[in-house]
């Protein structure tokens, strides 16, 4: 009867660890999964990126917002120069965010994004962006930080997107460690100005 339990035990035990090992996996890719899913479809506020504007602009216009934060404890002084501009879609829209480090040292940063609602990210593209690169700003620099972008045609033939009359892009700057080679590297991108 021991015998029994002892086996009754070891096999709970093995699969007790068997799903441990299961869950464990599943979290270690569901990150990589999400992202994947966020590009591919637009969930979660992800963007599309293109090398060139739409070819096709229609008459129909929407509203786009900007928005900025930082993450807690970061430094600098980030806001949209712009609030929110109308452009008919598929045209190409430049918008700036203003980026000002008050403090006495180098200071660099990377910007996460998203767009909402979550139906119109899949629509909104970039041509180029600030948040591509990590931004070094020296003590006391501002700059301005361009970001070029279209909404997609595309998007007035979607089911839900359609529907979608104002988008906002939001940037959060995060703080990152100085890289190694920041004496060579050029300062933030953009129109720098003091």
């Amino acid at each position: 009867m021991k015998m029994r339990r002892l086996s009754d035990k070891s096999r709970t035990l093995v699969q007790l660890v068997a799903v441990v090992l299961f869950m464990g996996s599943l979290g270690f890719a569901s990150v990589p999964l999400y992202d994947w899913f966020c590009r591919v479809t637009g969930f979660g506020g992800e963007t599309g990126v293109a090398e060139a504007g739409s070819e096709t602009i229609l008459d129909q216009t929407i509203k786009v917002r900007f928005d900025a934060s930082l993450e807690r404890g970061m430094p600098w002084e980030f806001r949209p120069v712009q609030i929110e501009m109308d452009l008919r879609i598929g045209e190409t829209g430049l918008a700036f965010y203003e980026a000002y480090n008050p403090t006495d040292q180098a200071v660099a940063g990377t910007a996460s994004y998203n767009v909402a609602p979550f139906e119109a990210g899949g629509f909104f593209t970039k041509i180029d962006c600030f948040c591509f690169e990590m931004q070094v700003l020296g003590p006391g620099e501002r700059v301005l930080m361009p970001v070029t972008f279209f909404v997609d045609p595309k998007m007035v033939e979607d089911r839900d997107a359609k529907f979608v009359k104002t988008i906002t892009l939001s940037y959060t700057f995060h703080e990152t460690a100085l890289p190694d080679d920041y004496a060579a590297l050029p300062v933030a991108a953009g129109d720098g100005y003091n």
